[in-house]
């Protein structure tokens, strides 16, 4: 018996700020659509045509799904990717009813544990001990919050810099009820790596979904040294053993040394500078626990027919260059890379989450003047959060936008306007 297979994909694309947020429906000539929900977070409002909150978000989603979600996919822990799952707009989602919810391999409840002796001997202690790194990372980034008051309140150490470290730090923490909200969610979950099977036939009929990305450290070993610097190696995080309550494992780093209780009147020039210098060190390290977990984000490429939906999350170089480069199929990858119909634009726009000769100009219908054959971006955002324009390492990156307003037909949540509504829908017929 042939399965039935969509005639058509409505994505809607939700203005959620600095985050993401998709619903795609799959329409088919007899039943019901099925509908797949990529990503509920935010971390910044949107400046303009935005949504009062993401509980509203929640109900037009299930106004748009019918009442209905057939699979959750939270490409990652970031905050701005999953927020919205913890509370009422959480519940609202859960509602919904989600038969199976998606997370990458990183995510799985048995290895967020710290690695034991009895454990090494599995072959699954190397997963554990890089989950457990993550859990540290997370550990790391509620410190840079917890020091931002008195950063702030320091001359020579600027706006824009603690405005930074709060908006990495708070994309970085842990998000444990949103963790735990998915966890609860859903009959059944699938936390998948490179070339995992989904199981999505009888869920999505016509559908194919591939995980390309991320890969296991099996796979791929070098994405264990993107988190071997753990909190405790570095210096200026394990000499603030105070800063969070019920962090065991952040110590003293010199223990034993006397504390001065007033500063001397001929060294007091030197304390401003020295903590203008931590804030810059603190920057330093929540931009690296940034990318070691924009790397265990979900690539997943939906085929339907010869319909290519490429979604990446928020995945970056050292990410993509396993599927495109490494994998014993990549040449096979490149090549349907090359026909896709829908890219969404991974990280937000920034500079190195669109490799630009891997991925971008293998586009072979960017540039397709035919509306019928011309690429279709999506890209969510909010300019002036992240990164900066001075460094070119702003989000998301000028010269990516320009790129993609040319040769593609783009659709940025940062056109959505009040008067004309706060998400956008994109019909692909099929």
């Amino acid at each position: 018996m042939t399965r039935p297979a969509p005639i058509r994909v409505r994505i809607f694309v939700y203005n959620v700020g600095f985050g993401d947020c998709i619903l795609l429906c799959f329409d088919y000539d007899q039943g019901r659509s099925r509908t797949v929900l990529v990503d509920f977070g935010s971390t910044q409002k949107a400046q303009s045509g935005a949504p009062p909150s993401m509980n509203d978000v929640a109900r037009e989603i299930g106004e748009q799904c019918g009442g209905k979600l057939d699979v959750v996919i939270a490409t990652h822990r970031h905050a701005d990717h999953i927020s919205g799952f913890a509370g009422s707009s959480g519940a609202v989602i859960s509602g919904l009813q989600p038969e199976v919810v998606v997370q990458p391999w990183t995510e799985e409840p048995g290895l967020a544990v710290d690695a034991t002796d009895s454990a090494a001997s599995s072959p699954r202690a190397g997963n554990r001990k890089f989950t457990a790194r993550l859990d540290r990372l997370h550990a790391a980034a509620a410190q840079v919050l917890h020091q931002i008051p008195r950063l702030a309140a320091t001359p020579g150490v600027t706006a824009s810099l603690t405005n930074e470290l709060r908006f990495l730090g708070e994309t970085n923490i842990k998000n444990a009820e949103a963790v735990k909200a998915l966890q609860a969610m859903g009959d059944r979950h699938e936390y998948a790596s490179f070339g995992s099977d989904l199981g999505l036939a009888d869920v999505l009929p016509g559908v194919g979904v591939e995980v390309l990305g991320p890969p296991t450290l099996a796979q791929s070993p070098e994405i264990a040294a993107m988190a071997a610097s753990d909190a405790d190696e570095f210096w200026h995080l394990a000499a603030t053993a105070d800063a969070v309550p019920g962090q065991p494992s952040v110590r003293d780093l010199f223990p034993g040394a006397r504390t001065a209780r007033r500063v001397p009147q001929e060294a007091r020039w030197l304390v401003p500078r020295i903590d203008k210098m931590q804030a810059e060190e603190l920057l330093s390290l929540v931009r690296i626990l940034d990318d070691v977990m924009n790397n265990t984000s979900l690539i997943l490429l939906f085929t339907i027919g010869e319909t290519l939906l490429l979604f990446p999350g928020d995945a970056q170089l050292e990410n993509w260059s396993y599927a495109l480069q490494r994998a014993p199929n990549s040449a096979d990858i490149c090549a349907r890379l090359s026909q896709t119909r829908v890219y969404k634009v991974g990280h937000h726009g920034s500079l190195n989450s669109t490799p630009r000769t891997m991925l971008w100009g293998g586009f072979a219908r960017a540039g397709q003047v035919d509306p019928a054959e011309r690429l279709i971006t999506l890209l969510s955002t909010r300019a002036g959060k992240h990164g900066s324009e001075s460094r070119g390492t702003e989000v998301p990156r000028g010269r990516l936008v320009e790129e993609l307003e040319a040769r593609s037909e783009l659709v940025n949540t940062q056109d959505c306007r009040a008067a004309s509504g706060w998400w956008r829908e994109v019909v692909v017929p099929l």
